[in-house]
């Protein structure tokens, strides 16, 4: 039997897709973090005998299971009976798990309605997994030897609590995290992945850690994974590799784990005491969204203006008409002028503009869809022009989103270079 865990994640809506699995790629990270091998994963419906089908294949290659969802108190939530079915083991009530929820629901001013008492009822051999933040307790069980079960609720937050709270040093205590596995996630925009590849061919090929190239919605990563008896002993391991690939990527690589292009330029913006405005036509304020999700950013973002009409243009911006009437809105010379204006009318050190074709009209041999000019408006009052033209067969939305990324990567590379 593989020495190992598996995940099964118990749920019909997510079969249908109605809900997104983040529970799986939760676990999955977590088994990684603790150095737990992780080789399957399963999605079921709410159906006993399937249920029971996945659980029978699941105890000839696994040592621990682990899973998600039908710990609820409707019909449909299934998991728990359909294990102690499994095992021939009865449910048990317990008084303790039962007045628990009776106070939880008491704590929000209402009775505890009767469907709820299912959610004390626990396989009479299994340990309780306590859940403290909702009614649906699970469970840790050892049903056969060499052969662990816990259950969580299929609520992200419940379940994550509980991983973390119980789970996790059981898991410690019976010897299961053996090693740790510590990653660092180096992010690039500005570089395809197979460019960023190239760079950094030669670290692609070691062992401990490792290095493992990724895209995503535009963005090129490196994942580097090490191994260790240690948190501190894998730091050890990574971080020379770390610094020699940033060496390498230059600019390419503007930050690590749960940096991002607004995180980055806010602080950068804030280090040294700047402001920023924006004025946006095709990404129809994507960019200032980008900006403003991050806390505190109005310490350096005054604003901006949405001239996705011509008439916004010259009329707020003061974009010269006859401008506009020989070149076009889509163009450098206009991109140029919009940046140099929102600037100069909120008093900032920097802007951004951006004017477009995102699609799926509107578009030209000359000026095709996905064509974007991307005007920078630096501290000395000059304005700089970037021409792009993204692929558009992905869409409308992905224009814009590649848009208002590479805007502010374009800022983020001139602070950096400063």
């Amino acid at each position: 039997m593989t020495m190992g865990a598996e995940i099964i994640c118990v749920g019909t809506e997510l079969l249908l897709g109605d809900i997104l699995n983040s529970n799986a790629q939760f676990l999955a990270r977590e088994l990684a973090n603790l150095g737990i091998s992780h080789f399957y994963q399963t999605v079921v419906g709410d159906n006993p005998s399937r249920i029971k089908e996945v659980v029978a294949l699941a105890c000839e290659r696994s040592q621990l299971l682990l899973f998600t969802g039908g710990l609820g108190p409707t019909p449909d939530d299934l998991t728990l009976e359909t294990l102690a079915d499994f095992f021939a083991v009865p449910l048990v009530e317990h008084p303790e798990i039962l007045a628990d929820i009776r106070a939880k629901f008491s704590q929000r001013g209402r009775e505890m309605p009767p469907s709820n008492r299912k959610q004390a009822r626990l396989p009479a051999t299994a340990e309780v997994l306590p859940n403290p933040l909702g009614t649906a307790p699970g469970v840790i069980w050892q049903p056969r030897p060499s052969l662990t079960l816990m259950t969580f609720p299929g609520v992200p937050r419940e379940m994550q609590e509980m991983w973390r709270c119980t789970a996790v040093p059981y898991l410690r205590e019976q010897g299961w995290v053996q090693q740790t596995f510590v990653s660092r996630m180096l992010r690039c925009w500005g570089i395809s992945e197979s460019a960023m590849a190239e760079k950094v061919q030669t670290y692609l090929a070691l062992s401990n850690p490792t290095v493992a190239p990724y895209a995503s919605h535009g963005e090129a990563k490196l994942r580097i994974t090490a191994r260790a008896n240690c948190r501190d002993a894998a730091l050890d391991l990574i971080t020379p590799v770390e610094q020699e690939i940033k060496a390498l990527l230059g600019l390419d690589c503007y930050g690590i784990d749960g940096d991002n292009l607004a995180t980055v330029v806010g602080n950068l913006l804030r280090q040294r005491g700047e402001t920023l405005a924006v004025a946006e036509s095709c990404t129809g304020g994507g960019i200032g969204q980008l900006i403003t999700t991050v806390a505190g950013s109005s310490a350096y973002f005054r604003g901006g203006v949405i001239a996705y009409d011509n008439r916004v243009k010259t009329g707020v911006l003061q974009v010269d008409a006859a401008l506009l009437e020989r070149v076009g809105a889509v163009s450098e010379a206009v991109a140029s002028q919009m940046a140099i204006a929102v600037q100069t009318i909120l008093q900032t050190d920097w802007a951004l503009s951006v004017t477009g074709i995102a699609g799926p009209e509107g578009g030209t041999a000359t000026k095709p869809v996905g064509l974007v000019y991307i005007g920078l408006a630096t501290p000395d009052r000059q304005a700089i022009c970037f021409r792009h033209e993204f692929s558009a067969f992905r869409g409308r939305d992905w224009v814009r989103h590649l848009s208002a990324h590479t805007a502010l990567d374009i800022l983020r590379r001139h602070l950096q270079a400063d």
